[in-house]
């Protein structure tokens, strides 16, 4: 067990659930505290008798919901004036030029819903990022909470009830959970990358297939000119009509 983790646990028996909402807000906003084995914890010890599990529900819900809030707007007040500043600033329109900024808004727009969503349970440690980074590529706020809402009562009964179901031995369903996640969250990134290589490679043959045909074309339009030219050569050196 880490010394940060103690602390929490020691934090959390002396102060209640107070200690556990301010804990669990500061996490969401982005801060890297170990939330979900603090979880893990305050499970089992509502297990023992110490706390209440839907009171920890409550509480920890509440505390994720406003921390994602708090992180989204930090993003969307302070991120996207600072990405409004590189799109006007002509020193860095060398390195991100305004379209790149532009397309990664689009892109996130489509596809951040899912980020938004996986990362309040699933690779919970991004959710900070995530968080800034929807603020600043301006995603709609209500998506966002549509999102964060569901997304985050899986985030704080998952490992509640583990730590409740297995009581002393949340120390160890911790490790098996971190592991599970970096296994899935490799695995969704290989998956992007082969998707997004056979995309690559489709696209570059649609693209040599025309010009291979570009190709063709030009070439017989070469030999045409060269027949015509060949004929007209020969009409002048014989002063006869060519036949057709």
């Amino acid at each position: 067990m880490s010394n940060l983790l103690s602390l929490l646990l020691t934090f959390l028996q002396t102060y209640g659930y107070l200690a556990l909402w301010i804990t669990v807000f500061v996490a969401a906003v982005g801060i890297p505290i170990p939330i979900t084995l603090l979880l893990l914890a305050a499970g089992a010890f509502a297990a023992l008798g110490d706390f209440n599990l839907v009171l920890l529900f409550t509480i920890s819900f509440s505390a994720l919901v406003c921390g994602d809030n708090t992180g989204y707007w930090i993003g969307r007040i302070w991120g996207s004036k600072a990405l409004n500043w590189i799109e006007r600033s002509k020193r860095w329109n060398r390195l991100i030029p305004p379209q790149r900024i532009a397309q990664s808004r689009q892109y996130f727009r489509h596809r951040g819903g899912c980020a938004i969503f996986l990362s309040r349970f699933l690779f919970s440690a991004l959710g900070g990022i995530i968080n800034l980074l929807s603020g600043s590529e301006l995603y709609p706020y209500p998506y966002f909470l549509l999102l964060d809402t569901p997304g985050e009562a899986l985030g704080a009964i998952i490992p509640l009830m583990l730590g409740y179901v297995f009581g002393a031995s949340w120390e160890a369903i911790g490790d098996v959970l971190g592991y599970s996640s970096f296994l899935i969250l490799s695995l969704f990134i290989v998956i992007l990358l082969v998707t997004r290589l056979i995309k690559n490679a489709r696209t570059l043959k649609r693209v040599n297939a025309t010009n291979i045909s570009q190709a063709e074309v030009t070439e017989s339009n070469l030999e045409g000119a060269s027949i015509i030219a060949t004929a007209e050569i020969s009409t002048k050196s014989s002063g006869n009509l060519p036949l057709l």
